[in-house]
């Protein structure tokens, strides 16, 4: 009786320590992020046009696509994400590298050193990629007043819970990413949002502190 005690305060400190934030998910597929030169190669000249708005300030999907080339094989209609970046950057699911043929590397965006290549290949041109190619890790966008409220801080690693359905869980290693450009949105691919049965829209909870 006391140790059923015991184990119970326990889990009611862990649960106090622990801080719990509800973040909207936004799930994404593979896509391409492209220069303005890359872009001019790739559709002769002509800028992206808008398909959909996301959440993130001034990030839109366009409506144009690419195909991507790697060693042992080729994706069609992967979608461009713009606008035009300072350099490319290929956004794939783990099963693409497969597919492709290109070693998966896990990297928060932007950190393409030493990253795989691959060929970008458009409707009047093609790009050629020495790096470039990531698995992006996951991550949740924040501004420094959603990062202060929440008691972390910009590159700290937190958890994800979903408590929905019946894939309902945890995932570990969640960058925070913090800026004032940003909205507050927990990015997680195709393959991580599976894994939970989350989906666009859903809330899941960061969690910082606990065990």
């Amino acid at each position: 009786m006391i140790r059923e005690e015991l184990v119970e305060k326990v889990v009611q400190e862990i649960t106090a320590w622990t801080k719990r934030v509800p973040v909207i998910v936004g799930v994404s597929n593979r896509h391409v992020h492209i220069s303005e030169d890359a872009e001019k190669i790739l559709f002769g000249g002509k800028k992206l046009t808008v398909k959909a708005y996301l959440k993130q300030p001034g990030q839109f999907a366009a409506n144009e696509t690419v195909r991507l080339l790697g060693p042992k094989g080729l994706i069609d209609n992967v979608r461009v994400v713009g606008p035009p970046r300072k350099s490319c950057q290929v956004e794939l699911l783990m099963s693409d590298c497969y597919t492709l043929g290109i070693e998966p590397v896990v990297r928060d965006s932007g950190q393409l050193e030493g990253t795989p290549g691959i060929y970008i290949i458009g409707p009047c041109g093609f790009v050629k990629l020495d790096e470039g190619v990531i698995v992006a890790q996951r991550h949740i966008h924040m501004t420094p007043e959603d990062a202060k409220a929440a008691g972390v801080k910009d590159g700290d690693l937190v958890r994800i819970r979903f408590d929905k359905g019946l894939r309902c869980g945890v995932l570990g290693n969640v960058l925070v990413r913090v800026s004032e450009n940003y909205a507050l949105e927990c990015h997680l691919d195709i393959e991580e949002a599976n894994a939970l049965g989350v989906k666009t829209g859903d809330i899941v909870y960061m969690e910082v502190g606990g065990i």
